[in-house]
């Protein structure tokens, strides 16, 4: 009679930031090195656009197609913003640069076994929306391009009928979510550092004229950061009680929206490679149970 598996199923949630996202990019590299994979991923907008990579296992692709066009107008540019309403370019970098200039492995991507889901914020109800990428085409680039999606420096993005944006407003932090689903380790990767504390959105007099005919879009923004803050205090918890693992920055790994440097984008990436390495065996002894 065949034994029945009694592998530890394992989690994982990927919070966005932006450029912080390096770190997570750092991280996932490293693991990647040492063979590390999890059943389930779930990333939030740079969480989602970085994850993308874990799924293909393309170590080191994250880092250097930022590095190279970062300073490149065509990425992510004011110019950008105000001839086309995106500041992160759709067509150059959600299209040009992920399927012709530094493809993903498709064939790597829906070979790996792995779910992979990405958050957006639907405009109209406000509430976080889960979607999973089996196949890692242009249609669910489109996803990740949704989940990224930041308020006024993106238009919203319309797929299947409705409008999504940046899936930070709704759940920065899909930890509750992933607790959900069941798995029996969950792992936490954060951008910002110990002790961090989400203030209120300083512009939100400017957000609700914009999105006023979005009532419940404007409530997620204006209670983002106390949920933010919940969801701190939560993992916090769980943490303490030995039910989660979290990997967060040891230093600052605060960035530009416009980074311009590649230096700036190396140093947040080698911290993520330096802390993985440093909670490498306290990360592998949680998985073993």
């Amino acid at each position: 009679m065949a034994q029945p598996d009694t592998t530890p199923t394992v989690g994982l949630a990927l919070e966005g930031g932006g450029y912080r996202g390096m770190y997570t990019a750092g991280v996932l590299d490293v693991w990647m090195e040492h063979g590390l994979t999890c059943d389930h991923m779930v990333g939030v907008s740079a969480g989602a656009a970085f994850g993308y990579n874990f799924k293909s296992r393309q170590i080191g692709r994250a880092i250097r197609y930022n590095k190279a066009y970062c300073a490149d107008k065509r990425y992510a540019s004011v110019t950008s913003w105000l001839r086309t309403g995106d500041m992160f370019n759709a067509e150059f970098a959600y299209h040009e640069v992920p399927i012709e200039r530094d493809p993903i492995d498709l064939e790597a991507y829906r070979a790996c076994p792995m779910r992979f889901t990405c958050v957006c914020t639907d405009l109209k109800t406000g509430q976080a929306v889960y979607h999973d990428l089996p196949y890692g085409d242009e249609h669910d680039i489109e996803w990740i391009r949704a989940s990224s999606a930041i308020p006024v420096a993106t238009r919203p993005v319309a797929i299947e009928g409705h409008k999504y944006l940046d899936g930070g407003v709704a759940d920065s932090i899909p930890s509750a979510w992933l607790f959900a689903q069941g798995y029996d380790r969950n792992i936490v990767v954060l951008t910002q550092p110990a002790g961090f504390v989400k203030q209120p959105n300083s512009v939100m007099p400017m957000l609700r004229r914009v999105f006023r005919h979005y009532p419940e879009f404007v409530a997620a923004l204006e209670h983002r950061h106390e949920v933010y803050n919940a969801t701190l205090d939560d993992l916090a918890r769980r943490e303490a009680a030995g039910e989660i693992f979290v990997v967060r920055p040891s230093e600052s790994v605060k960035v530009p929206s416009l980074c311009r440097e590649p230096d700036e984008l190396e140093r947040i990436y080698q911290v993520g490679r330096h802390d993985a390495e440093a909670t490498l065996p306290a990360l592998e002894a949680y998985l073993a149970g």
